[in-house]
């Protein structure tokens, strides 16, 4: 997701950001919609190496956000591009993007699907995305292609995503 975000960690602007944003802040809110979409919760949740997050649910359903580390490493959100609703998008294709005071940076797809719907409450509060990116800062919801594609190397388990981090550090 975020090269610019890669230039900053490369300068050691990420350092602190990872001290702070590692040991499970990377877990998805309980308390908001992308883990209450069903009662259930998600049958899965996984990380890519560009810091988005998928929360995939029974039903076909996903919700894609960005890590707090992600959030964290931005900065102060100022506006969100999301996309449109009925768009199809394939694995690493384009979902939309995210301006904050420190720079612009692409979200993509972590998964191949359809969106349902974005997060509209981005567009007059892009802040959420700071201050609940694991949560109410979700940025669209899909209707996977194939939830098998959760399963992929390509995509971590939080225990994987948290140890990348670690180790980038």
């Amino acid at each position: 997701m975020f090269a610019t975000l890669r230039r900053h960690v490369a300068r050691g602007v990420g350092l602190q950001v990872r001290a702070k944003s590692g040991g499970q802040h990377n877990v998805l809110n309980r308390g908001q919609l992308p883990f209450l979409y069903n009662a259930s919760g998600p049958t899965a949740v996984r990380y890519t190496d560009q810091h988005e997050w998928i929360a995939a649910h029974a039903d076909g359903t996903a919700f894609v956000g960005v890590t707090k580390y992600a959030a964290d490493a931005l900065g102060d959100a100022t506006y969100v591009e999301l996309p449109a609703a009925d768009a199809a998008v394939e694995v690493g294709e384009g979902l939309g993007s995210i301006e904050s005071v420190k720079s612009a940076s692409e979200v993509y797809a972590p998964a191949g699907g359809v969106v349902v719907e974005a997060n509209e409450a981005l567009q007059a509060s892009p802040q959420l995305l700071n201050q609940d990116p694991m949560g109410a800062g979700w940025l669209c919801r899909l209707r996977l292609h194939d939830a098998a594609e959760l399963d992929s190397d390509r995509l971590m388990t939080l225990e994987r995503y948290e140890q990348s981090l670690r180790e980038d550090a």
